[in-house]
């Protein structure tokens, strides 16, 4: 985080240098869009997960940096909670059976962290949201010891300058479950529920000139995603949403006060507001709607290195791009000397499985190949607020929402993707390159999930509800509920397989 990664305070000054060197950045960026060479190569993925620790009660157990330290790192890292890790795989290409051997070697990155967390105590659980965490759990000292952490929650806490409150109403709309809706609020006084939140983050790199309908097709299948993805249903006790991850994170991230937010003030969390033509777009909102957390600016000078015939690093743009929490995010990198722009999908939880995480990347990366190269493209008939209301409407209620779609109008999830959106990710993984006996095995698992239907999130609510009817409280069915889940994630045995207690 540079050269004052050690400052917790930031003048007014500061933050007036800061934001003229963003604006440097951005500006740079323009040039280098039209006169630089960005990678064109073979586009590359990237996957990471963000995992959980429990202890052999089902709590979260703060023993991140001992397992960490145990196995050396390698592909790991510390994340916000000292209950938490993240995985992170190096790039690989998409076509031939690429993403087969990726299972292969989540499964096995997976297994060495689990046999490292048993020599402390602990167990591994990839899941959306724990479902046993407690308010207790939440507070300042469970945040990881690494500066950037303490930097981000003293800046964060000093921006909003009230506690942070979560207020999430949740609904059965189904009405599988026969109970009455309930209500969460609490306040914190850190950022500790943000770690509540475990994604699965998909990267794609694309070309500069075809990353606005990336980023389009992107943000027009978010609602799909969580519909078929859906695996944080519970939070300290309560049943909320199907993905409760996506309120959480909104606002465990806000640092607005309550005037700000009436006046219309964007969030740090945001889904955004409009189709976009250019990369330039996304950065330039940043700019314009969003002050700086951190505001570290760096001695390089982006416009003295394009003089000098070096890629610049644009750090604080970089910087400032990572305290701005959008569901699909632009990214710009450098890899081997030359600059490239990835795609970064934020929608995802981890979970349950492997093969289940597998499966909704490739479903994701073969519609979004098969929309992008469209004659038509989707969000020509398809409003920005549709994709928005899409998103909100899978993310409360699961496979039970409807959703629009343009040529069907409003459709059940499952129904759509059955009907429609299978064939269409066939496609765009066969554009890829990728085998078919790779993309049957995927999309089979996304074909069963909708057939049955049965995603993480309905299995873990009527485990529960088969739990609390055999006499259970609450409590206990949720710590019953994980201990089933920990056994079948474990196996890598698809979700729509596992069973529900009768």
């Amino acid at each position: 985080m540079g050269q004052d990664v050690d400052r917790t305070t930031f003048s007014r000054q500061d933050r007036q240098n800061y934001r003229a060197k963003v604006q440097r950045c951005l500006d740079a960026l323009g040039v280098m869009l039209r006169e630089h060479t960005f990678a064109r190569d073979e586009p590359m993925t990237g996957l990471e997960v963000e995992l959980n620790l429990v202890g052999e009660d089902l709590a979260p157990s703060t023993t991140g940096a001992d397992v960490l330290a145990s196995m050396g790192a390698g592909e790991f890292q510390s994340e916000l909670g000292r209950w938490n890790m993240e995985l992170n795989l190096p790039p690989r290409p998409l076509p031939g059976d690429q993403w087969r051997r990726l299972e292969h070697q989540l499964l096995a990155e997976l297994a060495t962290a689990r046999t490292n967390a048993e020599v402390h105590g602990a167990r591994l659980a990839v899941i959306g949201i724990l479902p046993t965490l407690e308010k207790r759990h939440l507070v300042a000292e469970a945040l990881s010891p690494d500066r950037r952490y303490a930097m981000l929650n003293e800046q964060m806490l000093h921006a909003r300058g009230e506690p942070i409150r979560l207020d999430i109403a949740g609904d059965d709309p189904s009405g599988r479950h026969d109970v009455t809706p309930e209500h969460l609020v609490a306040d914190f006084d850190s950022i500790a529920p943000e770690a509540a939140c475990t994604s699965m983050q998909l990267h794609l790199q694309v070309p500069p000139d075809s990353f606005a309908a990336y980023w389009n097709a992107a943000q027009c299948l978010a609602g799909v995603q969580l519909a078929v993805g859906a695996n944080s249903p519970f939070l300290l006790g309560s049943r909320l949403w199907a993905e409760t991850r996506i309120p959480l994170f909104e606002q465990s991230c806000d640092v607005r006060t309550p005037e700000l937010r009436n006046q219309g003030v964007r969030p740090r969390v945001w889904f955004g507001e409009r189709w976009i033509t250019s990369v330039l777009d996304l950065f330039t909102e940043n700019g314009r709607y969003f002050p700086a957390l951190m505001p570290v600016a760096e001695e390089a000078e982006p416009f003295e290195e394009l003089a000098a015939g070096s890629v610049p690093g644009l750090d604080e743009l970089r910087l400032h791009n990572g305290t701005i929490w959008r569901w699909n995010r632009p990214v710009y990198d450098i890899a081997n000397g030359t600059p490239h722009l990835r795609v970064e999908n934020r929608v995802l939880p981890a979970g349950p499985t492997v093969v289940d995480m597998v499966a909704n990347a490739l479903f994701f990366y073969g519609l979004l190949r098969e929309l992008v190269e469209a004659d038509r493209p989707l969000w020509s008939s398809m409003s920005f607020e549709a994709a928005e209301e899409n998103f909100t409407t899978a993310a409360r209620h699961g496979l039970d929402g409807p959703l629009y779609w343009p040529g069907n109008g409003w459709i059940r999830p499952d129904e759509l993707v059955l009907r429609k959106l299978l064939p269409q990710a066939a496609a765009g993984l066969a554009r890829w390159g990728v085998t078919t006996e790779v993309a049957e095995r995927y999309l089979g698992v996304i074909e069963r999930r909708c057939v049955e239907r049965r995603t993480g999130a309905s299995w873990q609510l009527d485990t529960v509800a088969a739990l609390e009817a055999r006499g259970a409280d609450r409590r206990a069915a949720l710590h019953g509920m994980l201990e089933r889940y920990l056994e079948s994630s474990t196996a890598n045995e698809p979700v729509h397989d596992w069973p529900v207690p009768s």
